[in-house]
């Protein structure tokens, strides 16, 4: 007498619905994530002691290398048309442009008159220099943007905390 024995049932996994889903993950995750734009110049900054909080959007920066090679950006909210939503959101705008000290007060109004015509009427200005940099390329670019009435600023700095002022 011959045994027969059981028959094994052969599982049948489908991997379709798991694939399926990890790509719609991936789709959702790459398209609502907002990554902090790259600066365009990497510069070492001075060290200071006191702090002061950047504005969140509508700034525009000047970058001075410590070649001294002038850069302007400007990063502005614009409203766009979105017609999956039937709305309109705020999408970042980049303008960007590498320019002479002597031009910087030009440059700076040319994009202020770009965020204008966007309805944006406050653009801060920012003036981030490598402590390598000359002063005579920084005293230039604030002279350049005196001329053009730009006289409010703020200075990028590195917080010192060995020389910070609160706790002394």
């Amino acid at each position: 007498m011959l045994k027969k024995g059981k028959r094994r049932v052969n599982i049948v996994l489908d991997m379709t619905p798991m694939v399926d889903i990890a790509f719609l993950l991936l789709i959702f995750y790459m398209a609502t994530t907002q990554f902090k734009p790259p600066s365009q110049k990497d510069v070492t900054l001075p060290m200071s002691t006191s702090q002061r909080d950047l504005p969140l959007k509508n700034y525009l920066t000047i970058t001075v290398t410590d070649l001294d090679s002038v850069f302007v950006d400007v990063i502005i909210n614009t409203k766009k048309w979105n017609p999956e939503i039937g709305d309109s959101m705020e999408v970042p705008d980049r303008m960007y442009t590498e320019t002479s000290a002597e031009n910087v007060g030009t440059v700076i109004q040319n994009m202020r008159v770009k965020a204008l015509r966007q309805g944006i009427k406050d653009l801060y200005l920012v003036l981030k220099a490598d402590k390598q940099a000359s002063y005579g390329a920084v005293e230039t670019i604030m002279d350049a943007m005196q001329e053009e009435q730009l006289t409010s600023f703020q200075v990028v700095t590195d917080l010192d905390p060995s020389l910070s002022r609160a706790g002394g």
